[in-house]
């Protein structure tokens, strides 16, 4: 194995967009699963206590729909637009040095 250095001039904005939107899809799908849980749980406490916990449940179930809908578009903006700003920066003043090994 041989370490060498290499600069990375330049990434790809979509391919960036789409690898950080998956993040925050998932991140979303997290985040959701426990709003859900806790709107649940909201729902059984309201009901022991003689309320509809209806609205609890709508929001729950709707949050691991929709956070995660939300947090994968809001990823893949912000990717694109980190990777824009990166290969404009890299343009002026160079790239990031990385350490690869090549076997």
């Amino acid at each position: 194995m041989v370490e060498r250095m290499a600069i990375v001039n330049s990434i790809g904005v979509v391919s960036l967009g789409k690898v950080v939107g998956l993040i925050y899809a998932l991140f979303g799908l997290i985040i959701g699963a426990f709003v859900t849980l806790f709107s649940l749980l909201g729902a059984v406490a309201a009901q022991g206590l003689g309320f509809s916990g209806a609205m609890s449940i709508f929001f729950g179930i709707g949050s691991i729909i929709l956070v995660p809908i939300f947090y994968g578009i809001m990823g893949f903006v912000i990717g694109v637009l980190v990777a824009w700003f990166y290969n404009l920066i890299a343009g002026w003043i160079g790239g990031i040095e990385v350490e690869v090994k090549v076997e």
